[in-house]
């Protein structure tokens, strides 16, 4: 089957292939700090999901740094000022703080030339109107994208991964970017435990229902990751983890029930193999996206 990769929406877009920076905006999260909870979602890992990221530096450094590790992967036919990039503040909640650095970060990365787009990793319950009309005015002059971290539809999940904010506040959120014309991108865990084949697919049915359509979405493979209390749970009590070839069937089902136009982001994300507990074989990145490609084109 075919689907709009993200490689695809950006080579599209901008006539070549577009790299992200991994950059780090130096927020905490509320449900860290004790504004909702101390303990944070029990998946993740003291990296905030941000485990690649750069250090916490001037954005200038973290820029210089970040594409140095990126380069290092760019064909040398490429010559450095034909490269494009998406500048992505993943680790933690980045909308979460002082809104007036955290806006005046936003506008800095977006004055750099070979940085083409936006993407703010970011909680449904930390986007103030004041920040989405910011936001808006930065999508007229670039690409600004609002990813945020859903992981499920069903309450009693979000309860246990301790989520901490019900569905309708991401409704609210959606609506609130969206009629401000701006992109949102959705992540989903699959394999969350006590979730059967059923409950990941309700959330991907509710997902591609949205209106307007969902702009892009992010399928994560569960990981075990050492120093979280999924980690912990899992170490007492051996919960269910995905083999590649289950997980290859699920994903297949899960991009079959989306829009066209929906961009898939992401189809399984790794974690750091220094962290990760489980599922091993997801630390092999070449063969899990050799098998996932494969698989999906056979559909």
């Amino acid at each position: 089957m075919n689907y709009l990769s993200l490689s695809d929406y950006l080579k599209d877009k901008y006539g070549t292939k577009v790299y992200k920076l991994s950059l780090t905006s130096g927020c905490t999260c509320p449900n860290r700090d004790g504004t909702i909870s101390t303990g944070g979602c029990i998946f993740c890992s003291e990296g905030g999901s941000g485990d690649f990221a750069a250090k916490f530096m001037p954005l200038n450094e973290q820029i210089t740094s970040a594409r140095k590790l990126v380069d290092s992967k760019i064909p040398a036919k490429i010559p450095l000022s034909e490269r494009k990039y998406i500048a992505y503040f993943q680790s933690f909640t980045n909308t979460y703080g002082d809104q007036q650095r955290l806006m005046t970060l936003f506008k800095e990365v977006l004055s750099y030339p070979e940085i083409v787009g936006l993407s703010i990793g970011t909680r449904p319950d930390c986007l103030s109107d004041e920040m989405i009309d910011f936001l808006a005015a930065l999508n007229k002059t670039k690409e600004v994208w609002v990813e945020l971290g859903l992981q499920t539809i069903h309450e009693e999940t979000a309860r246990f991964i301790n989520r901490g904010y019900e569905l309708s506040v991401f409704e609210d959120a959606y609506k609130r970017l969206t009629d401000a014309g701006l992109k949102v991108v959705v992540h989903v865990i699959l394999g969350l435990p006590g979730e059967s084949e059923s409950d990941i697919l309700e959330t991907i049915k509710y997902l591609a229902n949205l209106n307007p359509t969902l702009f892009g979405i992010k399928l994560q493979l569960l990981h075990v990751l050492k120093g979280t209390k999924l980690a912990d749970m899992y170490e007492k009590e051996p919960f269910h983890i995905y083999e590649l070839e289950e997980y290859c069937e699920l994903v297949g089902k899960c991009l079959q029930l989306l829009p066209k136009e929906t961009v898939i982001h992401r189809l399984t994300g790794d974690g750091p193999k220094k962290l990760l507990i489980a599922p091993l074989w997801s630390g092999n990145k070449k063969l899990v996206m050799n098998t996932m490609r494969k698989y999906i084109s056979n559909l």
